[in-house]
């Protein structure tokens, strides 16, 4: 029997700081299985990796897994491009996005979902540096709020 519901194995916090997610979409990756253990272990990272159409395929680049430590002979290389798996229309519909100006396909989050890896794709457009600083402070807002409303239902 698989296993239900959905463990989150990495994120890309930097992504929701540097752009502005406008929709996201879910896709498989292609894999091997060192990688998937690896993974498994959380020795993954998606700090400035990025997602590019190529040949009518999807692939996620600069994804950096560690390799499998008892993996021996069967470890690939560590940032080699990974092919995701998508519908074609979807594809096609995303290349024609990301060919306007400021959008670019930024790599969420991966996770596992029913024990297979999936990966979080945001259709992102840059943020300049004044948004990053308003962003900042509105959340500083907010957590203010939020600790001034707690201060008062103790009292």
């Amino acid at each position: 029997m698989e296993k239900q519901g959905i463990k989150i194995a990495a994120q890309n916090r930097k992504a929701r700081h540097d752009y502005f997610v406008e929709d996201t979409y879910e896709a498989g990756i292609e894999l091997f299985g060192t990688e998937v253990k690896s993974i498994r272990q959380g020795t993954l990272n998606l700090k400035d990796s990025y997602c590019v159409v190529k040949n009518g395929e999807l692939l996620v680049l600069s994804m950096h897994i560690s390799p499998y430590e008892k993996g021996n002979i069967f470890n690939r290389d560590p940032d080699r491009p990974k092919r995701l798996l998508m519908h074609k229309r979807e594809i096609r519909k995303l290349q024609a996005l990301v060919q306007q100006d400021g959008y670019a396909l930024v790599p969420l989050q991966v996770y596992f979902k029913n024990a297979r890896v999936k990966l979080e794709i945001g259709l992102c457009k840059g943020k300049k540096n004044y948004d990053k600083r308003e962003s900042t402070a509105q959340r500083d807002a907010k957590r203010e709020m939020d600790r001034t409303m707690k201060e008062q239902r103790r009292r």
